[in-house]
């Protein structure tokens, strides 16, 4: 099966996906492109799709550059392949040709950026908790640091949980009063205390409110399981693990 990538006009002419499922070497829960080391399918196997990733991107595996996600907002300037141990953060940016930034998400939202006039791209793995603590304003800065003119960045959402699957409860709605009185538009009444949290809107909130412009592809995760993987679909339906879809930029 061939890979099945997403693309947006706002991030052309420069080389980036967001990576469907499909046209991937795993099986079972992790059937099609799983890109996540950390899940328990067979490193052998990730270690395929992410070539194969990387042959669509047209860069060695080796620049094929990620991090050690950990819901922060902590951003890293990249270069080329690591020098040692793969950092903690989930924001990277670059000014170097042929390095591709790359994202793991299964709900989360998978953020590209590009500056094409600059030659700076950056790419944000935004839970809510990494969105919320400022990750998506951070790439932006870092990426202004290195050269991007912020009225000229483009990001694009990708593939993320929506509104409609997205439950959560009366604490997490606190957490979001406590940043913004406003963010209460974000939230949607459930069945008795349960509300539904647009994750997309919040993140396109963040990038406009620090000057950019910004868009999401409009997939939801949760709902297409023949295209997508997705961590609360998992817990649902008591699977032992999900897969990792994979977002990617370069210059």
């Amino acid at each position: 099966m061939m890979l099945e990538i997403i693309t947006s006009q706002s991030l052309s002419p420069l080389r980036h996906g967001f990576f469907t499922r499909k046209g991937g070497a795993s099986s079972g829960v992790f059937a099609g492109l799983n890109c996540g080391a950390g899940s328990s399918d067979q490193s052998e196997i990730v270690a395929i799709n992410r070539a194969r990733v990387a042959e669509a991107m047209d860069v060695p595996v080796s620049h094929l550059v990620n991090v050690h996600q950990t819901h922060s907002a902590r951003v890293v300037t990249v270069d080329g392949p690591h020098d040692g141990p793969v950092p903690e953060a989930d924001g990277l940016v670059t000014a170097t040709p042929g390095v591709a930034l790359s994202v793991l998400t299964a709900d989360c939202q998978p953020v590209l950026f590009a500056d094409a006039q600059a030659g700076v791209v950056g790419a944000a793995h935004a839970g809510w908790r990494g969105a919320i603590d400022g990750v998506l304003d951070e790439t932006i800065s870092a990426m202004v640091k290195l050269g991007a003119v912020r009225e000229n960045i483009k990001a694009v959402i990708g593939p993320a949980i929506s509104q409609r699957a997205y439950e959560v409860g009366p604490e997490f709605f606190d957490d979001f009063m406590g940043e913004d009185p406003g963010n209460a538009r974000f939230f949607a009444g459930g069945a008795g205390d349960r509300l539904h949290f647009d994750l997309p809107g919040y993140g396109l909130h963040k990038m406009r409110e620090a000057g950019i412009e910004a868009e999401w592809t409009r997939h939801c995760t949760y709902s297409d399981p023949e295209r997508f993987f997705s961590y609360r679909r998992s817990c649902h339906e008591k699977e032992a693990d999900y897969g990792r879809l994979i977002s990617v930029i370069r210059l």
